[in-house]
């Protein structure tokens, strides 16, 4: 995997680049894919609440296997593909009996591989295992946090986690933001890091381009009225006037914690993100 410079032949060209991965190209699996309806940032009601939202492309969304509950059945691989719903690439697998799913692709997974889950499987990437039959040390993604709910931590590109410890019914692992958390023991886990490791450093390059992944224009509140937002105001460039910047409606913004003080996982955490 490469990142693809472009040479300079428009304003917008000078600064694009993509990820050139070894994607197959092929059509999505269509028994796999749902329609994907567009809110523009709008909740049930009708009202934004997820601003610059709106427009983009067309997509479908691809059903995603994230239990990988059929155990100890070998599945090869058959493509590696884009998505346009998520950072990571995802692969096509199919079963002996002819099913198939989409799993998040793994760095290293290849077209041709066989992937397993179970407890039994080997520590080999693309495989899914409960984490007690999982080694200290090992990276891990796809990480469960109710057993058979499905993973729901470490799933964009370029995430691992790393299991540290195993004591009693949990386990300590460090995942990517670098919290430590403790997790039980019979979730399941994928070996390996989530596939599509360059994509962080991906230069959109040009307005369009954001403009079909259905983000609108942000303006910048210190380029606003006064009536308009609180950080406008003033001649030339000033300051935001206040101790730290503010939402459009004088909410703390850039920075402020919404975490809830009395969250009911707290006690999971063994050491937060932004410990030092």
């Amino acid at each position: 995997m490469a990142i693809k410079v472009y040479k300079p032949t428009t304003a917008g060209r000078r600064h694009m680049t993509v990820v050139r991965d070894t994607l197959s190209k092929v059509e999505p699996e269509k028994s796999l894919l749902a329609p994907l309806k567009k809110h523009a940032g709008r909740n049930s009601y009708g009202k934004i609440t997820v601003r610059h939202h709106g427009g983009g492309n067309r997509k479908k969304y691809r059903i995603i296997d994230f239990k990988r509950q059929v155990l100890d059945v070998e599945a090869t691989v058959l493509t590696i593909e884009y998505d346009p719903n998520r950072t990571a690439n995802i692969a096509l697998v199919q079963y002996p009996d002819g099913t198939k799913s989409y799993i998040i692709a793994p760095s290293g997974l290849k077209v041709g591989d066989k992937v397993v889950s179970g407890k039994e499987a080997d520590i080999k990437v693309g495989n899914t295992l409960p984490i007690e039959s999982i080694p200290l040390g090992t990276y891990i993604h796809n990480i469960e946090v109710y057993p058979g709910k499905g993973a729901q931590l470490a799933r964009s590109a370029g995430s691992a986690a790393q299991l540290m410890a195993k004591e009693g019914k949990m386990a300590q692992v460090r995942l990517p933001s670098g919290e430590v958390r403790m997790i039980r023991m019979d979730c399941m886990a994928t070996i390996g890091q989530v596939g599509n490791i360059e994509h962080s450093n991906e230069q959109i390059g040009k307005a369009g381009r954001k403009r079909h992944m259905g983000i609108r224009p942000t303006v910048r509140g210190s380029v606003m009225n006064p009536c308009d937002h609180p950080h406008g105001g003033g001649e030339g460039k000033s300051p935001v006037g206040r101790p730290g910047p503010v939402t459009p409606w004088g909410k703390p913004a850039l920075g402020y914690k919404t975490r809830k003080t009395k969250n009911r996982t707290d006690k999971f955490i063994v050491k937060r993100r932004n410990a030092k």
